[in-house]
């Protein structure tokens, strides 16, 4: 069946869908949920919402109502670790400025939680992961890591003053992030999660004809992490992404750890927008008002092959 008002559904791998109402508004809808991550369960809750909350600002909209969705086992744990996930969870929602409207809790042997959430933008402002142009500058809010850090945690050989940092960034909202790019124009979107920072680049990309040039020493990322990518800590899933990209990559001397940062399979990661050449500055100056401190132009968009490729330099 088609709906002409259907604005973003599954016929491209976008990160919500969007259901137009009439001429000036349209519905975002998404849900994301996911076993912990970090040991502290109100972080774990915090870094759930924001993560699912993100989908909306990638998207250029506002979250406006949210349901929790719970996995947990309450036999074996008890309930004051799943007030804690929910206390979380609920205090991000309230940052966003929406609303907590209810959920739906299930008994599971792993905890696991996260949204459903519905927000609202304007048509004429919706950010989509496609459409990039050559002379785009691609702009990276957030660092990259989490996904080397949280594997780190898990062989109990994360560093405490890491993983305070990544739990920082995994519980900052995009919502400054997504009010500059608004700001500045932007109409091409997307955050920054499982297929990592090159595998989102390649859906940016992909059918555009256009290729993506990386300047690698440009990419942020918490400091420590190349050193533990280095001494072999990275997730199946960067390996993963890796291999999914083989044929898209082009490169000369890229350092192998390096490599698996920017193929990290991130959690509540930040926002990879497109800006208009002339904009980019003026982006940076603002996301770093926002305190958004690591956001840097990190490289651009270019008609060189055409072919959907991503050239690390």
């Amino acid at each position: 069946m088609r709906d002409d008002n259907l604005l973003v559904g599954t016929e491209y791998p976008d990160d919500a869908a969007v259901y137009r109402i009439n001429e000036d508004l349209a519905l975002i809808q998404t849900v994301d949920f996911f076993p912990p991550v970090v040991d502290d369960p109100y972080h774990y809750g915090e870094i759930a919402a924001v993560n699912a909350l993100s989908d909306v600002y990638a998207m250029g909209g506002r979250p406006l109502t949210a349901m929790n969705i719970v996995c947990f086992p309450c036999h074996k744990l008890g309930t004051d670790i799943l007030v804690e996930i929910l206390k979380g969870g609920a205090k991000k929602v309230a940052e966003a400025g929406a609303l907590l409207v209810g959920g739906h809790t299930i008994n599971d042997d792993e905890p696991k939680y996260g949204l459903a959430v519905t927000g609202i933008v304007e048509p004429g402002e919706l950010f989509i992961k496609g459409g990039v142009e050559p002379g785009d500058q691609l702009i990276l809010t957030k660092p990259l890591g989490s996904g080397i850090i949280t594997t780190a945690l898990k062989g109990e050989i994360a560093p405490a003053y890491l993983l305070e940092e990544m739990t920082h960034w995994m519980t900052t909202l995009n919502k400054g992030a997504a009010e500059v790019a608004r700001k500045v124009g932007v109409k091409t979107c997307t955050d920054i999660t499982g297929f990592g920072l090159l595998g989102h680049i390649e859906e940016m990309i992909r059918g555009s004809g256009v290729d993506a040039v990386i300047n690698v020493q440009a990419v942020p990322c918490v400091e420590g992490v190349l050193e533990l990518a280095k001494e072999g800590i990275v997730p199946g899933g960067a390996r993963a992404n890796r291999e999914f990209l083989r044929d898209k990559l082009v490169f000369a001397e890229i350092d192998e750890a390096m490599l698996d940062v920017l193929c990290d399979p991130q959690t509540s990661g930040g926002l990879l927008m497109a800006v208009k050449k002339e904009r980019a500055s003026e982006a940076i100056h603002l996301l770093k008002n926002k305190r958004l401190s690591y956001a840097s132009v990190i490289g651009e968009i270019t008609v060189e092959k055409g072919k959907g490729q991503i050239l690390l330099r």
